[in-house]
């Protein structure tokens, strides 16, 4: 059985004790019940990972001594920005979730017209943080030693105006074009997905404007929980690392 993953926002090298944040604290002791003496394994985000060994547990901390650097990556040979258009409850974690198992390397979130959830000052704070532990929790539980960058939300005009160069694939039931079809990736690739109720025609046109391809993914009209994470999956199948 593997040791538990850990992130630690914070610099780790090896010789150094550290405690781990309440949260983690909280999981190793009560929920995974580890012992002093118990192995874990420690990542910062930085690269690579840290054997690591729990050296004592009161009520108050978990402190744990770092052992080795260990440089393994597990990163996609994809280099996938996933766009995503803002989706209600719990649906939004787990496409950030999944997605980061499948190996995207960033994550846009999109305020899109048809977005149901609106996110503004503190509530957009909240939510925001609350995406990137999940982010940071899906890299714990997969192996991912790298932790994908949930950006700030913006409208999708806001959003291409910024863009960088790269193949820009939009999810649309009605894309002329399959994946298998498409010639390999030489860079980054943008996947933009939309909300429940896709894109209005003002946010399709600008997409196009931007020589964005309509891709489709079989004759079935796919969930906005489904849609990127099927379209990750085909494209890790057919060009990354599956």
């Amino acid at each position: 059985m593997s040791a538990p993953r850990f992130h630690l926002d914070a610099a780790l090298a090896p010789g150094a004790r550290v405690v781990l944040p309440a949260t983690a604290a909280r999981h190793a002791a009560r929920v995974l019940r580890l012992a002093p003496g118990d192995a874990l394994t420690l990542f910062d985000g930085r690269g690579g990972e840290y054997a690591a060994r729990i050296e004592r547990i009161t009520q108050a901390e978990v402190v744990v001594a770092v052992a080795a650097h260990c440089a393994v990556e597990r990163e996609s040979p994809l280099q996938v920005t996933l766009a995503q258009g803002i989706s209600s409850g719990d649906r939004m974690d787990y496409t950030l979730q999944k997605a980061v198992e499948l190996g995207v390397a960033a994550i846009q979130p999109i305020a899109a017209t048809r977005s149901v959830v609106r996110l503004a000052g503190d509530r957009l704070a909240r939510r925001l943080a609350h995406w990137r532990g999940v982010v940071t929790s899906a890299c714990e539980q997969c192996g991912r030693n790298r932790i994908p960058e949930v950006a700030t939300p913006l409208s999708l005009p806001e959003w291409l105006a910024q863009v960088g160069s790269g193949r820009l694939l939009v999810l649309s039931p009605l894309g002329a074009a399959r994946l298998c079809e498409l010639a390999p990736p030489s860079g980054m690739q943008y996947l933009v997905a939309g909300p429940e109720g896709g894109y209005d025609a003002k946010e399709l046109a600008a997409l196009a404007a931007h020589g964005a391809l309509d891709v489709r993914l079989g004759p079935r009209v796919l969930r906005t929980e489904t849609a990127a994470l099927a379209a990750l999956a085909a494209m890790q199948t057919v060009w990354g690392d599956f």
